[in-house]
């Protein structure tokens, strides 16, 4: 683990999340003041409907511009994107995002593990990888692709985890660059890009 790894050049933080990562979400993103060279995307498990709770919520408590994800949007630095219910987000080399109904991976659509890998493709080195809180194996092959791109991957520390087994399973095979408590995931983001 890098704990002193500068992290410049990122175009794309992609958080990735289950069961538990909610809070952490609502944790840090209020607190983070804006972005200026970079989006975030988060890429959450959640229920197959068209319900805008999480889009809402996010919105109301981020001081950053949450943009609605539809497809073939281009991403663009300073916003957080949320990818919808039942699609899985794709990055495209063009920088725009697109969404996708093939069949569900980890039992899971949007996947995380897919959002992940099309990110390192995409953009190579210019991405960071965190992994959240969550019960299945979802991500973690997502975060060895990243790695092997040249990115970042950060996951969350197990212990701060409300479900350890996703970020377990991920510090087990994928070798992170950062384990992070809840508390030091604002600190790792709010330095990116920084010198």
């Amino acid at each position: 683990m890098e704990k002193n790894k500068v992290i410049t050049n990122c175009k794309v933080v992609i958080i990735g999340g289950s069961a538990g990562s909610l809070s952490v979400l609502l944790q840090i993103l209020p607190q983070i003041p804006k972005l200026n060279d970079f989006a975030i995307v988060i890429v959450v498990h959640r229920k197959s409907t068209d319900d805008q709770t999480l889009e809402d919520l996010l919105k109301l408590k981020s001081n950053i511009k949450v943009k609605p994800v539809e497809d073939k949007v281009p991403l663009t630095s300073g916003f957080v994107y949320i990818a919808p219910s039942n699609y899985h987000l794709l990055f495209e080399k063009n920088h725009t995002l697109s969404l996708d109904t093939s069949e569900k991976i980890n039992y899971s659509r949007p996947s995380i593990d897919v959002s992940f890998e099309s990110a390192a493709e995409a953009y190579g080195k210019s991405v960071v990888a965190i992994l959240l809180s969550g019960s299945n194996s979802d991500g973690t092959n997502g975060l060895k692709v990243v790695k092997d791109f040249g990115g970042t991957i950060a996951v969350q520390n197990p212990l701060s985890a409300e479900m350890p087994f996703m970020p377990n399973n991920a510090i087990l095979y994928s070798n992170p660059d950062f384990i992070l408590n809840k508390e030091e995931m604002l600190d790792f983001i709010n330095s990116i890009n920084k010198e």
